[in-house]
């Protein structure tokens, strides 16, 4: 079991718990996904570079990752239905749990001039969306073999009803949320 998923289920449910005072063991807010999304709006023109991008992000996340085609013809992007527009991973269980750990502890202290997350990220159901704008920080990348630095977004699918839930169980987790 990770550090973060023990840590879940020894501390942060019974707080939870206690805090909205739930009657039921099912409705305690948990973790339902991570999803980690690349677009590489770049790759019209040159699919070397979203190759790359799915490369890293299988370093990354340790999977690999789905290449995303474009639903929509944008003729102003010269952007045409079907075409590979970017990468997404989709993470569960134990590896949901360890990339989180590592991200809220190692990764997001990397980052340049790094003071909290934004707290106003929430969707209004319960999930939180974070915006990297490069994959450096992640110290599965190679900074020497990276010839295009590209941005990515973390969302944190929770079952929590309310973003006030949602934030107080990412709190609780350790997610560095600015004040």
């Amino acid at each position: 079991m990770t550090r973060l998923k023990e840590k879940y289920l020894s501390e942060v449910r019974p707080a939870l718990q206690a805090k909205f005072g739930y009657k039921n063991a099912m409705e305690i807010p948990r973790l339902e996904k991570v999803v980690l999304n690349m677009g590489v709006g770049k790759a019209v023109g040159n699919s070397k570079i979203l190759d790359a991008a799915a490369k890293d992000l299988g370093l990354i996340s340790g999977q690999k990752p789905v290449i995303t085609r474009a639903k929509q013809s944008v003729s102003n992007f010269k952007l045409r239905e079907g075409m590979a527009i970017g990468a997404k991973v989709t993470l569960r269980g134990e590896r949901m749990y360890q990339f989180l750990d590592k991200f809220m502890n190692i990764n997001l202290p990397r980052v340049r001039d790094f003071r909290g997350v934004s707290p106003k990220s929430f969707d209004g159901r319960g999930n939180y969306t974070v915006g990297v704008k490069e994959q450096l920080i992640f110290p599965e990348i190679d900074y020497d073999k990276v010839d295009h630095v590209q941005g990515m977004d973390i969302t944190i699918v929770t079952t929590a009803v309310t973003d006030e839930e949602a934030k107080e169980l990412l709190t609780q987790l350790g997610m560095p949320f600015r004040a």
